[in-house]
Parts: structure tokens; sequence; C-alpha cells
């Protein structure tokens, strides 16, 4: 009897280390899981994440850098894309309320673009304000004048050539045209100079084929566009600016 038990027992022990076994597999298949969804979120954040881990563990220096140190306000990476989608929403119902056709958005790599149409703003080679292009930009400041992010303004032109006293060609038509559209809001509302900036593209920035007057009509526009919070903080501020003045 005393035999049949110990062999009972050294089997209970033998098997033990089985359970052990499982419960190691089943950790390690949850970690893989949860590891494996972090990175199908957000790649570029989880491989930033992964390298930092590994210059700790190796006992190097910090490799965020400074630039991993973000205004929590500010969101990472994105605005988040949420609240660019919300912003967007925003301003798209606003516009449909007021029956105004001539503006569209959509959310790129780059950000929020709000595409106005020349129509709306401007007379047909002209770089000077309409009276009703007010409300349009109006509201376009309402719903961005409180985001952390860097608002670049965009002049577009179709495929005709313009050659006048005031525009040699059509990079100084459409930079013009930005420029004017950053005068208005830095001007009349005070908005903040260094998160607001204006390029010309020309007739370089097409978004249709300048093969029909609908389509040279598109393609003469000024974008607004919010850009995501990670090209926002790559722009230059005053404060580097002002740094580098000393130097």
């Amino acid at each position: 009897m005393r035999k049949r038990r110990k062999q009972q027992g050294d089997n209970e022990n033998a098997d033990r280390w089985l359970l052990t076994y499982a419960d190691l597999i089943t950790l390690l298949l949850a970690f893989f899981i949860v590891m494996y969804s972090m990175s199908r979120i957000d790649a570029k954040k989880f491989g930033e994440m992964s390298q930092a881990l590994s210059g700790i563990l190796k006992g190097g220096e910090d490799i965020l850098g400074k630039d991993a140190v973000e205004d929590p306000a500010s969101g990472h990476g994105l605005l988040k894309l949420g609240n660019l989608k919300m912003l967007q929403s925003k301003i798209t119902e606003k516009f449909k309320k007021l029956g105004r056709n001539e503006v569209e958005t959509e959310i790129t790599e780059r950000g929020l673009v709000i595409h106005i149409m020349e129509s709306a703003l401007f007379k047909e080679g002209a770089a000077v304000l309409e009276t009703r292009a007010m409300d349009i930009l109006d509201i376009v400041y309402e719903d961005i004048q409180d985001k952390p992010n860097h608002v670049r303004v965009e002049g577009h032109t179709d495929d005709r050539s313009i050659q006048t006293n005031v525009f040699p060609s059509n990079w100084e038509l459409s930079t013009a045209r930005a420029t004017e559209v950053v005068r208005y809001f830095t001007d009349n509302y005070g908005y903040p100079s260094e998160k607001i900036s204006a390029l010309g593209y020309g007739q370089y920035r097409p978004v249709r084929p300048n093969n029909s007057i609908e389509n040279r009509a598109m393609n003469r526009r000024v974008d607004i566009v919010v850009l995501t919070m990670e090209l926002s903080l790559k722009e230059p501020t005053s404060q580097l600016y002002a740094q580098d003045q000393s130097q």
C-alpha cells in the first residue's frame, strides 16, 4: 500500500510542470495578441515605442529625444484623425445649411483639406477678396481658431497663362491669393502668424485634368489645410526663428 501511494504522488508531481508550461504558453499568446493589436493601430507609433524600449534596456540614452515631449493638449501623431473628422463634419454641415456648394472637404495624409473655389473668393485673374468671401472664411475661422494645428493656405490656378503688370505668371497669382486669405485671418482675427503659412502652386497641383471649363473651374481654388499634429510639430516656430537670429 505504501509503495502504491508513493507512485501516485510521484506521478502527480511529474505532471505539475505541464500546468506551469500551459500557463506560460497562454500568457505568451495573450502578450503577442496585444502587441499585434497595438502595431495594427499605429505602426509608426509602435515602432517608435519599440526603439525607445530597446535603447533603455541597452542602457543607452533616451532615443525618443526632445520631439517626443509634446503638449498633452495637442494630441499625438494626428490631431487625432477622429478630431479632424469631427472638424470636417462641422464645417461641411455649416456650408450645407447655407447652401454654399463652392466648398468641399476631404481627409488626406496631410490632414483636413478645405477646398474653396475661386468663384467664392475672387474675381477671375484677381487676388482681392470679394465681399462674398467673408462669410466662408468666417465659418472656417470659427472652427479652426482653437486648434493647435498649423494651418497652410495654398493657392491654385488652372493651366491658362496670365501675364499682367501685377501677376507675371500663375505663380504670383496663386501666391497672392493664398497670402490674401492668410492676411484676412491674421489682420481681422489676430490669428497667430506662426501657426499659419501661405503657398502658391500655380497650375501644377490640379485636382482635375484641364480639359474642360468645369474642370478648370475646379482647379482654380484655395485650399486651407489643417495639418496633422505630426506635420504641425515639424513646422518652424517663431521661437526657433528668434534663436537662429540670435546666433
